[in-house]
């Protein structure tokens, strides 16, 4: 398919603020999943990927519990989705993933961000079509070994590429736990930089100049939005 991904990972947080807006964001949704899943990571697949992906990202086990905790609760937050999705400078596509108490202020302010920074929000489904929704895996080893241990095992590999030793493998979202079983049997020392559910752009837009500039302030005006969990998008920025 030869389909460029961005393997982008994640940097530690530097500052008490900035670790406590990932701790904050990552308990709003191991929140949710436990609330509509269940609180049993066994039996709730959603919340267990989510656990572990906060654990990657360094959240204290004390944040987790206290989410899984409160979801177990009588009455608790409710929280819901919200997605905007539109055009970032340049032309490239956007999609922000939230979780809202209240979808008033989030569009306001989602909506403030994108007329700020050269954006124009679009309605439902004006570019999540450009998006294909995918488990995604990234680490460094051998195309083929990789792509063999997972034919072995029976995955349905979306695609595959590799790049400068790191091997990016796509498979569809109900694949995750199937693909990372495969790959850490038979690769014991593997260590992902990227081990997620994510949406990959079908198609990139190369920025440069004043149009990367904007984009960069545009993500970071996004970022400090609490509701917003995640944004994807197909820009390609310089550097």
């Amino acid at each position: 398919m030869g389909r460029a991904f961005e393997v982008r990972k994640a940097s530690m947080a530097k500052t008490a603020a900035a670790k406590t807006k990932v701790y904050s964001r990552f308990g709003r949704e191991i929140y949710m999943a436990a609330k509509n899943g269940g609180a049993d990571p066994d039996g709730n697949l959603v919340l267990r990927r989510l656990i572990d992906k906060a654990k990657k990202s360094q959240v204290p086990s004390h944040v987790i519990d206290k989410a899984i905790d409160k979801a177990s609760g009588a009455g608790g937050e409710d929280f819901a989705p919200a997605r905007y999705e539109g055009f970032g400078p340049g032309g490239c596509m956007v999609i922000v993933d939230c979780l809202t108490d209240n979808n008033t202020r989030t569009f306001s302010d989602v909506r403030q961000c994108f007329g700020k920074n050269g954006a124009k929000l679009g309605g439902p489904g004006a570019v999540a079509h450009m998006f294909d929704h995918l488990a995604v895996f990234a680490f460094k080893g051998e195309e083929e070994a990789a792509l063999e241990a997972l034919m072995n095992a029976d995955v349905d590999v979306s695609d595959i590429e590799s790049e400068d030793g790191v091997v990016t493998v796509f498979a569809p979202t109900t694949e995750f736990y199937k693909a990372r079983t495969a790959l850490t049997e038979a690769f014991p020392d593997i260590e992902f930089e990227v081990e997620d559910i994510s949406y990959v752009p079908k198609t990139s837009t190369a920025l440069a100049g004043e149009d990367a500039e904007m984009m960069e302030r545009f993500l970071a005006a996004l970022d400090d939005i609490d509701d917003v969990q995640e944004v994807y998008h197909n820009a390609e920025l310089p550097g």
